[in-house]
């Protein structure tokens, strides 16, 4: 830390007391801001228990509603996009470490806190103009150890990941729509940690959660300018799953500056190949790779332009 400023002890914003819990958020807001701020990873990793246990602390729908947003916020509020990164690495970190104490009756408002956090780091990354090396940090603080994406960490709660999975695309999709002069977002990047967990998750309720609630809407979602085209059980298919109108009119595979908008059949094609690419892994779980393989041939053989 490299100013003389202190954020916010973790005892105030874990209190019992809304009033104090209130004014320790608006505090850490103030300490954040301050770019000279800067927190060791011990230190972070306590302000983020404090932070975790505010929320845990918040019993009223509306109230959990408006600070998952607040806290959501912070990370926008650090002019840092380096610094902001690090303040998300420990609420993924805590996030994960905390995640198996949370009781049924929390649960709901910790999952609407990720979803939240999710919607704000792409509205991060799109500040950042999708810097790569900003894009390829987050990834790594997925999937790291520790990560909620860590294909190698046997912590990382299945229902975590699970989650991340269902919400990512949707996300995506309302972060872009709320910034629609954004350059496009490099769509190859932002899901190869989905790519690799698939390939290496020991779990088969994770490999299947992925499957049916992120890559095959998203192949169909892809697959929809020729819809018409299809037998009627898949345009019923089609018409019934997300279409995900922003982020397939603002995509891009890597590089948003050098390749601008990429169309749809090409988006296709460059995630067909890299789960190909990954399932042809010697670290890729056989049985992975054998429904990697199989959802690679039907997606071909459905549209052969995507190859």
């Amino acid at each position: 830390m490299t100013s003389s400023a202190r954020p916010p002890l973790g005892k105030f914003l874990a209190s019992a007391d809304k009033k104090t819990r209130d004014k320790a958020i608006k505090n850490l807001s103030v300490f954040l801001s301050d770019t000279q701020n800067v927190l060791p990873k011990s230190d972070m990793d306590k302000l983020w228990k404090g932070i975790f246990y505010c929320f845990w602390m918040s019993d009223k729908p509306l109230v959990q509603q408006a600070l998952a947003t607040e806290l959501a916020e912070l990370i926008l509020t650090i002019a840092s996009t380096t610094a902001s990164l690090a303040f998300l690495r420990g609420f993924w970190r805590t996030t994960v470490r905390e995640w198996n104490g949370i009781d049924r009756l929390r649960i709901d408002k910790y999952y609407m806190l990720i979803r939240r956090f999710v919607n704000a780091t792409f509205r991060l990354l799109t500040r950042a103009k999708w810097n790569n090396g900003s894009c390829q940090e987050y990834n790594r603080i997925l999937t790291e150890e520790g990560g909620p994406l860590c294909p190698d960490d046997p912590r990382v709660p299945s229902s975590l990941a699970s989650h991340i999975a269902d919400i990512y695309m949707e996300e995506l999709e309302k972060a872009l729509g709320s910034t629609p002069d954004a350059l496009p977002a490099p769509l190859g990047i932002l899901l190869d940690p989905f790519v690799v967990l698939a390939a290496r998750t020991p779990a088969k309720v994770t490999y299947n959660r992925l499957q049916s609630a992120l890559f095959e809407p998203l192949l169909d979602a892809l697959s929809s300018e020729n819809s018409e085209d299809e037998p009627k059980a898949k345009r019923i298919r089609l018409s019934d799953g997300p279409s995900y109108p922003h982020l397939l009119a603002g995509a891009c595979l890597e590089d948003p500056e050098q390749e601008g908008r990429v169309e749809r059949i090409a988006l296709k094609k460059h995630l067909l190949r890299r789960m190909f690419e990954m399932a042809s892994q010697p670290e890729t779980k056989d049985s992975n790779r054998r429904k990697m393989y199989a959802l690679w041939k039907e997606s071909y053989e459905e549209d052969p332009g995507a190859e």
